[in-house]
């Protein structure tokens, strides 16, 4: 990742001083959270592979990594590639892409809980789970998806982050 990062932004440069409590717990923290019988994983606006990545290295068997940034998207097929995890990366922006079945979908500082559930709702809507990290602004944002949205919302605290919360969504509908 460092010698990625010297050519194209993969993370923020102030969160290379600690990336394994920034990035890698934060990550595999959701691993406990997925749910039980969980093989496939779709993880949107992947970046650096974080949390998709980091969930294929621990053992989610079929994972999925979109990114539209082509040189990200270059670098997850090498890290992928070292790593060792059978993961397809699609090269596209998540809303041109054709959903296919997951059992669960997550992204990481992505968008706004709002918009990310917009982008996440063609594959949330075959039953899927939703496991999104998201910072101090996770209130505001639940203010404002629920004059959109239906959801069953659980939250769980970061493990690397004080500010941060897990949530953890199931039967997302639109509010009609």
């Amino acid at each position: 990742m460092e010698r990625w990062q010297q050519r194209i932004n993969l993370v923020g440069a102030g969160s290379l001083a600690d990336p394994w409590r920034r990035h890698f717990l934060d990550s595999a923290q959701l691993l406990p959270l997925l749910p039980k019988a969980a093989c496939s994983l779709v993880d949107l606006g992947s970046g650096a592979g974080f949390p998709g990545l980091v969930l294929g290295i621990l053992g989610v068997p079929e994972i999925h990594l979109v990114e539209s940034d082509g040189r990200k998207g270059a670098f997850l097929q090498e890290a992928a590639r070292e790593t060792g995890v059978s993961a397809v990366v699609h090269a596209d922006r998540i809303e041109n892409l054709t959903p296919f079945p997951a059992d669960v979908v997550t992204a990481r500082a992505l968008a706004p809980l709002d918009s990310l559930l917009s982008l996440a709702l063609p594959f949330l809507d075959s039953g899927a789970t939703g496991l999104f990290l998201k910072g101090r602004g996770v209130f505001e944002e639940l203010t404002v998806a629920e004059k959109s949205w239906k959801m069953a919302i659980e939250q769980f605290p970061s493990q690397s982050d004080p500010d941060g919360v897990i949530l953890r969504l199931g039967n997302l509908r639109r509010v009609t």
